[in-house]
């Protein structure tokens, strides 16, 4: 049996959204060994009940505790929002990492005005966690959302640019920046509250210009991940690359075709082990 630290961390999403946490993941601790979950039977979580949200959640690290894993990254900003807390009432002894704090800090620390725009998934909008994340870390912030579900369906569906995509994306996000051009209530900061929509920043740019910044999660919840770990003195000292394995719990040919966008390693079919966690209840 292999010793704590040389244990995997667990990371999943509603989807492959995700991947672009793992990619950050990966970078920071590349000896670690990973085990990515994507419960892509019941994707998108965004447009779910809390109750179902947190239940799919607990569902997920049920399963993930099989393998033994030493920590835990909640790699979907919809399953932060609403599960979190619970995760970590439930499981006090496993290092729990969410997305959504890490985002609030890094959008409080590049905004120059205090004017932070959110666009996540409806049930993230809804449960207001973004808000009240940057809320508790720059009080005087003014904090805008909007629900950008579709966003998801465009990410998973490899439609991440052209004319047909920044219409969709300026239709969206028409209601955080109808003020933009009067000068009043400017928002300088954008933050990417869901996991999928790093792929989109392309398009996103084009339409609300670049002096926007955009704030992307991944790369700051894997430093939290990491400084977490060193702190429980968690870390895998092996020099070793660690490996990947990948859990899907439907389609794992899809899993590895929509992969391509979200993650920078090459995934096969035969690479996606199909399960189900739905008997974890």
């Amino acid at each position: 049996m292999p010793s704590m630290n040389e244990r995997p961390i667990g990371l999943f999403d509603s989807g492959v959204g995700g991947l672009t946490v793992l990619n950050a993941v990966r970078q920071a601790l590349p000896n670690e060994h990973l085990i990515y979950l994507g419960d892509t039977a019941r994707v998108p979580y965004g447009t779910k009940s809390a109750l179902s949200i947190t239940r799919y959640a607990e569902q997920a690290l049920k399963a993930l505790l099989r393998y033994d894993i030493k920590a835990l990254v909640v790699a979907c900003n919809t399953a932060s929002a609403v599960a979190l807390e619970s995760l970590i009432a439930a499981y006090p002894q496993l290092l729990i990492v969410g997305v959504v704090e890490p985002g609030a800090q890094a959008a409080v620390n590049v905004t120059q005005t205090g004017h932070v725009g959110v666009i996540a998934t409806e049930s993230t909008v809804n449960n207001q966690a973004y808000q009240k994340a940057i809320l508790s870390l720059m009080p005087e912030a003014n904090v805008k959302s909007a629900p950008c579900s579709l966003f998801v369906a465009l990410a998973e569906e490899g439609w991440h640019d052209g004319e047909l995509v920044e219409a969709i994306v300026k239709r969206s996000l028409s209601g955080l920046f109808d003020h933009y051009h009067t000068g009043t209530d400017v928002l300088d900061t954008l933050v990417l509250g869901c996991t999928h929509f790093p792929v989109l920043k392309s398009a996103i740019t084009n339409v609300i210009g670049d002096q926007v910044r955009l704030v992307d999660s991944a790369e700051t919840s894997a430093r939290v991940l990491q400084q977490q770990l060193t702190a429980a003195n968690l870390l895998n000292a092996s020099t070793a690359v660690g490996h990947v394995r990948f859990l899907v719990t439907d389609s794992p040919s899809r899993f590895a075709r929509v992969a391509k966008h979200f993650y920078t390693e090459s995934v096969e079919a035969d690479q996606v082990e199909l399960i189900d966690i739905q008997h974890f209840g």
